[in-house]
């Protein structure tokens, strides 16, 4: 089957400060190349139903489209076609300069492949579309394409490729869901708006607190990293 990735990240600069957050998290919704349209389309209608005419983000969750953010998460939920999956680094325990020789940036998309690895499937081929952003070396996308591909001989990555996110409501939701998870483990959750959609998201689907995962839950998928080793 053919899927498609789309990928954001929150609290980067926490690789780089330690001190600006708990966690940097990345994350990524899955779906079926077919979907593409159905994906456009219904986020689409919800957005021109609550008037909203630029890209949705989680920094721009306010009381005003509170309601608007609460129905595209409804919708996360409610579609099946759909799957979620961030992961969550522990910034004071990183190490750049042990393991990634002083690289930040290779170090940032060493936890990309972490991501993406552990969801891409044999017999399957992926785009994967990711927010776009400078990076010193521009050959890091392609990088990070030829390393999934050498690990994942059975399947196909045809691409990772690095879109504006104003271009790709996919890369919204993920912004949207991964934010929340970030702020609710780095205990940053500022306003009512953001309180009331992380407990919207606990209270009406999780039916439990935002936290790790088991390895196999394929909605929802929760993964902070063990430095350490093992999962």
């Amino acid at each position: 089957m053919d899927f498609e990735v789309y990928c954001d990240e929150s609290g980067l600069e926490a690789l780089t400060n330690k001190k600006a957050h708990l966690y940097t998290a990345i994350g990524g919704i899955w779906i079926n190349a077919s979907d593409r349209n159905r994906l456009k389309n219904d986020l689409s209608a919800v957005k021109s139903k609550h008037k909203i005419n630029g890209e949705f983000k989680w920094n721009k969750v306010s009381p005003a489209y509170e309601l608007f953010y609460k129905e595209v998460i409804d919708y996360f939920f409610a579609s099946d076609y759909i799957r979620f999956r961030v992961i969550l680094i522990e910034a004071d325990k990183t190490d750049d300069i042990r393991f990634h020789k002083g690289d930040k940036e290779l170090e940032f998309y060493k936890f990309y492949y972490q991501l993406l690895h552990h969801w891409i499937f044999d017999f399957n081929s992926y785009n994967i579309f990711v927010d776009l952003k400078k990076n010193r070396n521009k050959g890091r996308l392609n990088e990070l394409c030829k390393i999934l591909n050498n690990a994942n001989l059975s399947s196909v990555i045809h691409q990772v490729q690095g879109l504006p996110s104003e271009q790709s409501l996919g890369i919204q939701l993920a912004d949207l869901l991964t934010g929340l998870v970030a702020a609710k483990f780095n205990k940053e959750i500022t306003g009512t708006a953001k309180t009331n959609l992380i407990q919207h998201v606990e209270r009406f689907h999780l039916k439990k607190e935002i936290a790790h995962t088991p390895k196999g839950e394929e909605k929802m998928n929760v993964f902070v990293i063990n430095l350490s080793g093992g999962w």
